[in-house]
């Protein structure tokens, strides 16, 4: 490993921070983004409106500005709620987000609105003659979804979901700046102290570059799994 003046062990758990960030956050995003995608093609107009809202707003607003805004506008927001409790009740309750939690939820829920386009073309591009035919065959409709409606939606969804994937990874560098000590935020400051740039984002670089070449690899393997028994023209 790098020494790297010193600070190469630190950027190398800085390193191992940021893998950990980006799959709790899109285990959020997938998990919203799958709610969101049902809603949205629900009958259920409450349900659809709160959907289209949610996608339609994080889409439009930049992802430094909403990181920002979720960080600081959801502390404030906690604080006020534990004021609350105590002049009403007498409950003193304290809420703290910590740097992580922060990150991983604000990267989860500004890329589940993203992930639920991706599963709403998906469930859009299933077949409906095979729906129908589950349902007459007398299938439940969670047996309907889990054998025929989720695989086939996840061989349309995977090429999204691996460019989702792919883009939260780099936009987790930004957790920077609400103070969560990744690699880039740690290259930056050892940057800094010896006045070296190239010496220590080069590598971050490399680290990133190496994530999403085995990411293009994995998610290879799973097109293939979910595209078994398809033919290609």
């Amino acid at each position: 490993m790098l020494d790297l003046h010193g600070y190469g062990p630190s950027i190398f758990k800085g390193a191992i921070l940021t893998v950990e960030l980006a799959v709790f956050s899109v285990l959020i995003a997938v998990f919203l983004g799958l709610v969101t995608a049902l809603a949205r093609l629900s009958k259920n107009s409450v349900a659809r409106s709160i959907a289209t809202v949610y996608s339609t707003v994080v889409r439009g607003v930049p992802d430094l500005v909403l990181m920002l805004l979720i960080f600081f506008g959801a502390q404030i927001m906690l604080n006020n709620f534990s004021d609350w409790l105590y002049e009403k009740f007498e409950i003193d309750v304290f809420f703290n987000v910590d740097e992580f939690t922060a990150g991983i939820s604000t990267i989860g829920f500004i890329f589940g609105a993203y992930m639920a386009e991706t599963f709403r073309g998906a469930f859009l591009a299933v077949d409906r003659g095979q729906i129908e035919a589950g349902t007459a065959y007398g299938m439940s409709p969670w047996l309907i979804f889990r054998r025929i409606l989720f695989p086939q939606m996840m061989r349309h969804a995977l090429p999204g979901i691996g460019n989702n994937w792919l883009v939260l990874v780099k936009t987790t560098a930004l957790v920077s700046v609400i103070g969560l000590a990744d690699m880039t935020r740690l290259a930056k400051e050892a940057a800094g102290a010896v006045n070296e740039p190239f010496k220590f984002f080069i590598p971050v670089a490399i680290v990133y570059l190496a994530i999403t070449s085995l990411s293009e690899l994995v998610l290879k393997r799973l097109e293939r799994k979910f595209s078994a028994g398809v033919v290609r023209g």
